[in-house]
């Protein structure tokens, strides 16, 4: 096979590259299954340990392939030969950086593509680039830049996602918090997220607070006093990646601020009301028709796609008070639009 871009029909064995993090994996499950529809092609996919899970939950990928990021040196040696196990008519590395190249660039592959968006020199690694860089559009469409690039059939956008459906908890309407994200400049305040809480109770719904050991502070502080442990669930640290997915299955409504779990529900079809400041929606805002973006009104440095804030008081979220938001919200369970 040469450089040019192959038919379905010539490409039999696909490796995908896409190692991190939670929301990315989640940007890239469409792509792969454009790729398997297309071509009927086996697919094995490369990945961080923690995300794994998630992969696995892709029916359209056979084998997955760990990176073992802060591994052993013979963890390195054991993902080496998993990835030259096999001979792979095409490589396509969704992450474009050094890190995705190099394991690319080692595997068994007529042809190794890489991203339009690729940095760190990534690019002197790949065969070929998938398009130009444009990246202010959604990293869903920045992904499928491979499929236009292939020149194969563009399919509709979909999420190849199959958990144990695992058993409801609390009562609906259920509404999933996801109030935490790894920097400290996505998230809204713990006690507006308390007082939004409030009102959900009084409205009758069950909250279901979610996040990782890391938020149990935050998550503890959201709960305190609300009611019952029956309608305010603190789940936080308490969850597998699969029992995340399952648990989002079961919600009627997620309200989150920018992280993973925003992105797993939206996967999931569930509506999503995200609270975004300082990163762009435009670009990693919940993909769907069933998500709702609020930001507060427009400051200067919004957005500053930064986990520091220079103003030094988190205007672009404070100003988005909790009773906008429960308003939304009511809405949402509703069925309405206000």
């Amino acid at each position: 096979m040469s450089r040019r871009p192959p038919a379905p029909s010539e490409v039999r064995r696909i490796l995908v590259v896409k190692l991190s993090s939670l929301g990315d994996v989640i940007h890239a499950l469409p792509t792969v299954r454009n790729l398997k529809a297309a071509s009927a092609a086996t697919i094995d996919w490369l990945v961080q340990p923690e995300y794994a899970p998630l992969v696995r939950a892709c029916p359209d990928v056979e084998r997955v392939i760990l990176f073992p990021r802060r591994g052993s040196g013979r963890e390195r040696w054991q993902m080496l030969l998993d990835l030259r196990r096999e001979r792979y008519d095409l490589a396509a590395d969704l992450q474009g950086l050094l890190k995705s190249a190099i394991p690319t660039f080692l595997a068994r592959a007529r042809l190794r593509v890489g991203p339009s968006f690729a940095r760190e020199g990534a690019r002197w690694l790949y065969d070929a680039v998938a398009g130009p860089t444009h990246r202010n559009r959604h990293a869903v469409m920045q992904v499928a830049d491979l499929i236009r690039w292939l020149g194969w059939p563009e399919m509709p956008i979909e999420f190849p996602l199959r958990f144990a459906p695992g058993t409801p908890l609390g009562a609906p309407p259920r509404v999933v918090f996801a109030p935490c994200s790894r920097w400290p400049t996505k998230n809204w305040p713990p006690e507006f997220f308390r007082a939004l809480a409030a009102r959900l109770l009084d409205a009758g719904a069950t909250v279901l607070i979610v996040g990782a050991e890391r938020d149990r502070a935050a998550a503890a502080s959201i709960a305190a006093g609300l009611g019952p442990s029956d309608r305010v669930i603190n789940l936080a640290g308490r969850t597998t990646l699969e029992q995340l997915g399952a648990l989002l299955s079961h919600a009627d409504l997620a309200i989150t601020v920018d992280s993973g779990p925003m992105h797993l529900a939206a996967a999931l079809g569930v509506p999503v009301l995200a609270i975004f400041g300082p990163t762009d929606p435009v670009r990693t805002g919940p993909y769907g028709p069933l998500s709702r973006v609020l930001t507060a009104p427009p400051l200067p440095c919004m957005p500053c796609c930064s986990d520091q804030c220079a103003r030094g008081d988190h205007a672009c979220l404070r100003n988005i008070h909790p009773s906008r938001v429960a308003d939304e919200a009511l809405a949402i369970l509703r069925g309405a639009s206000i």
